[in-house]
């Protein structure tokens, strides 16, 4: 299928590590020119130089950057814009998951929370909502997590995030509608850093990776047996974002392997 991505211009936070640096590279072999963004720079450096090699340096442009920065964000919109000259799809992809009861949830974590998971998501879609009107093909796909509506009682101030933040996308799939769709994938559990370093924080150093990883899918009670991979979902936004995927817009996609108990 022709996702009709070949010169469109996509921007993908968080895209220097799993699931934002999968799609990266997918909206490129797809022929799509992307800028990509992420707060570490030594990571998003090397995944940067790595991809001008592959793909070449007229295609791909990277910076070093926190989505919670305001005046960052609108730079790196600035430099886009002056580098390729418009965006035509943002992939929202920041922020990761907190560990905490209520109980041990402090007034400052949950403003930490709550800011990271709802301004990963507003600076950049200020930044580049005028270009992305200005394309015929405007389009945001938001990450998000199955928390979203599933909560879990261990991530009690990342699943209410996780909520508003699928409220907010919804809300602005109407505001932004016509010029611009604005849809979202919601996550299970997908391999990523994340898993990996408690894999290796791991008390039984004997237990091979393959076993550990197969014993976690069991405990969460996966219908597929295994957790998803970053290339898995990276097709999922590519799609969404793509104008193949015209006539979508206000809609979510769980990539979950069948976990979530919700109709």
């Amino acid at each position: 299928m022709d996702l009709q991505l070949t010169d469109k211009i996509v921007v993908v936070t968080g895209g220097s590590s799993g699931i934002g640096l999968a799609a990266v590279r997918g909206f490129l072999d797809a022929g799509a020119r992307v800028a990509f963004c992420a707060r570490g720079a030594e990571r998003l450096n090397t995944a940067y130089a790595a991809l001008q090699t592959e793909y070449g340096s007229e295609r791909v442009y990277a910076a070093a950057l926190s989505v919670l920065d305001k005046e960052a964000v609108a730079d790196f919109a600035s430099k886009v814009a002056d580098r390729f000259g418009g965006c035509d799809g943002l992939i929202t992809n920041a922020g990761q998951g907190r560990v905490s009861t209520f109980a041990d949830t402090s007034d400052e974590a949950w403003r930490e929370e709550l800011e990271l998971k709802f301004f990963s998501q507003i600076h950049p879609i200020r930044a580049f909502e005028t270009m992305l009107k200005n394309s015929s093909a405007g389009a945001i796909v938001g990450v998000n997590s199955l928390l979203a509506y599933q909560p879990e009682p261990h991530m009690v101030c990342t699943s209410a995030a996780r909520s508003g933040v699928q409220n907010l996308l919804k809300s602005l799939a109407g505001e932004l509608a016509p010029a611009i769709r604005v849809n979202s994938i919601v996550l299970g559990l997908v391999d990523s850093q994340q898993w990996q370093r408690r894999f290796d924080n791991r008390e039984d150093k004997s237990v091979s990776r393959e076993s550990w990883y197969a014993n976690l899918a069991a405990s969460k009670k996966i219908p597929l047996g295994r957790l998803g991979q970053p290339e898995e979902a990276a097709r999922a936004l590519i799609f969404l974002a793509s104008p193949a995927a015209s006539y979508i817009t206000g809609a979510q996609l769980e990539i979950s392997g069948g976990v979530s108990r919700f109709v």
